[in-house]
């Protein structure tokens, strides 16, 4: 496995652990990106990496934005991430997760994990059986804040939307805005479930065909090939699907003014940021507006350390801030000529002491 260190995505982390634990069959890596405001809080991505680098690559990206993302959003939590390395046949099993509840545990509450990519609420309460340090568990009661946080990252992702719609098209409703969405899983499905509630007409994308065609047909909305999704012509495009699409070849192909969705680093590097403004296209940094569920998991795990019950009004008043911090990056952009990603990175590193 390559070392960590001479990762161009390694920035001073303050801890990457391989895991692997040879009973089980599980292989993880968990990387600590930042403490300095708190446990480093992150979820734990199940996925197939065609090659180890990339494995750690993703854990380390994932964690660095992690920092940022809590700092962004006002949350006594550091940045973490942790990613489980599964076969080609994508096997999991409950030795696996109790196997990596025993690793986080081992961090003595530096890391406190919750659901990403390929992990299941059911799966964190697998977890939970070997650590205390896991949130995004079920909860009793509509009014308790937990349990799974893609629909308050949909949330926030709808609301950034609609900042950004006001902000670049000066039209305070997405009745008519024309949104392409790529991804429509937990998050991306959500996110055009509540636009069509406001009217907006959608365009559906997912590797996963039929699932996207059967949303399309459910809101109303067009559906679109995974690989044309990115060249509709839209008022938004929302990326909610896996990372580093916003390449020199991706940022050509886009027909819109705007790019605003929940995909964790969208941008493929730094610089590509830049390009998007020079294009004219508006960028919602992406830790800023994804933030919904990691604020929902934060605030489930700090009540049940403090004994104290968590009102889900509490969440979506925090959740509702979103769009003041993506317009305080914005006007700053514009004031500045420095690209809204820039912008953003520099704020939480100021938050962060970095």
């Amino acid at each position: 496995m390559t070392a960590f260190w001479t990762e161009p995505d390694f920035d001073e982390h303050e801890h990457v652990q391989l895991v692997h634990d040879r009973k089980s069959g599980l292989t993880a890596i968990i990387a600590l990106h930042s403490t300095h405001l708190g446990p480093g809080a992150g979820g734990t991505r199940f996925w197939h990496y065609p090659e180890p680098k990339d494995a750690i690559r993703d854990a380390l990206r994932l964690s660095r934005g992690m920092s940022y993302k809590n700092a962004m959003a006002g949350l006594p939590m550091g940045g973490g991430k942790a990613v489980i390395l599964a076969d080609a046949k994508g096997t999991k099993t409950p030795d696996m997760l109790e196997a990596f509840g025993d690793a986080v545990n081992g961090l003595g509450g530096r890391y406190v994990t919750a659901e990403d990519v390929g992990i299941s609420v059911e799966d964190m309460v697998a977890v939970s059986q070997r650590t205390d340090f896991v949130s995004g568990l079920p909860v009793s009661g509509e009014d308790a804040a937990g349990g799974n946080p893609g629909p308050f990252t949909a949330m926030g992702i709808f609301h950034g939307i609609k900042a950004a719609v006001k902000y670049k098209l000066g039209k305070d409703s997405v009745s008519g805005v024309h949104v392409a969405i790529q991804g429509t899983g937990s998050v991306g499905g959500g996110v055009a479930r509540l636009l069509a509630h406001e009217g907006a007409k959608l365009t559906l994308s997912d590797i996963h065909e039929d699932r996207a065609k059967a949303l399309a047909s459910e809101l109303g909305g067009e559906f679109a090939a995974p690989d044309a999704v990115m060249s509709v012509s839209c008022d938004v495009f929302s990326p909610n699907a896996l990372g580093a699409i916003l390449d020199d070849e991706g940022i050509a192909r886009l027909d819109t003014p705007i790019v605003a969705g929940g995909a964790n680093n969208q941008l493929a590097r730094q610089g590509h940021g830049d390009i998007l403004a020079r294009r004219g296209i508006l960028y919602a940094p992406d830790y800023v507006i994804n933030a919904g569920g990691i604020i929902s998991v934060a605030m489930e795990y700090l009540c049940k350390r403090h004994g104290d019950p968590c009102d889900i009004n509490e969440v979506r008043k925090r959740i509702a801030l979103i769009p003041g911090r993506l317009e305080e990056i914005w006007q700053e952009s514009d004031a500045s000529g420095v690209s809204p990603d820039v912008v953003a990175d520099r704020m939480a590193q100021k938050l962060i002491g970095r």
